[in-house]
């Protein structure tokens, strides 16, 4: 129990210093962002099925990011210390492949934007405006951020609305143990111990491992303090 409490506490200390942590990992975590360019990220078209990606030797793998490379230096640019995307374009895709991890960032978008964050190249865990006025009340939106949505036969929806205002960070901190998820959104688990399910089959489990990927989805969204830890 204390274990748990002195994460969940440090946890809660990055994201309550914000940007003032650069990008120094917190303990047994290390940056998945370096604040400066786009080392360790490239472009990957956007829904490209993860398994294909790990059916690929490292020569095929290289020339397929290389078709992306020059929209993905388009869109995604660097301010501040903060990876920025215009809301077109590749999606922002790990180099490496994970396996197990946790998972922490900050986001920041704006009004009618979509985005999320993709587990070993698969969606999502949802990011989007929760306004009525952001028109997507009838699928979802209006009960928030920070869950599974592509979710069909397990839980879809988070267990409490916890997205910030828009113009404020938000925080997120996702654990992936083989296919069951948990998620914190601004300190409030949205996400529990559900299994996340493969899009594109449902019939097949969870890819084993894959990249972490940022969603290019219509609208500007900013990502700092992205750090990563293997379990």
């Amino acid at each position: 129990m204390r274990k748990s409490f002195v994460s969940l506490f440090v946890v809660a200390l990055v994201f309550s210093c914000g940007s003032a942590w650069g990008v120094e990992p917190p303990e047994g975590f290390v940056a998945l962002f370096n604040g400066k360019d786009l080392s360790g990220w490239k472009g990957c078209q956007r829904d490209f099925r993860p398994y294909a990606l790990l059916e690929m030797s490292d020569e095929q793998r290289e020339a397929f990011y290389a078709k992306n490379e020059a929209e993905f230096q388009k869109r995604w640019t660097i301010e501040n210390e903060e990876l920025v995307n215009d809301g077109n374009g590749p999606y922002a895709s790990t180099e490496k492949f994970y396996k197990d991890f946790e998972l922490l960032l900050e986001y920041k978008t704006v009004p009618l934007a979509d985005s999320g964050v993709y587990l070993r190249g698969t969606p999502q865990v949802q990011i989007w405006d929760t306004r009525k006025e952001g028109g997507k009340w009838g699928i979802g939106a209006d009960k928030g951020s920070g869950a599974l949505w592509n979710n069909k036969d397990n839980a879809r929806f988070p267990l409490v609305h916890a997205d910030k205002p828009f113009g404020e960070w938000n925080s997120m901190r996702i654990i992936l143990k083989g296919n069951i998820v948990n998620v914190w959104l601004n300190g409030k688990q949205t996400v529990k111990d559900t299994p996340m399910e493969y899009l594109w089959d449902r019939s097949k489990p969870l890819p084993a491992e894959g990249p972490i990927q940022l969603q290019t989805h219509g609208g500007e969204i900013r990502w700092r303090n992205i750090f990563i830890k293997e379990l």
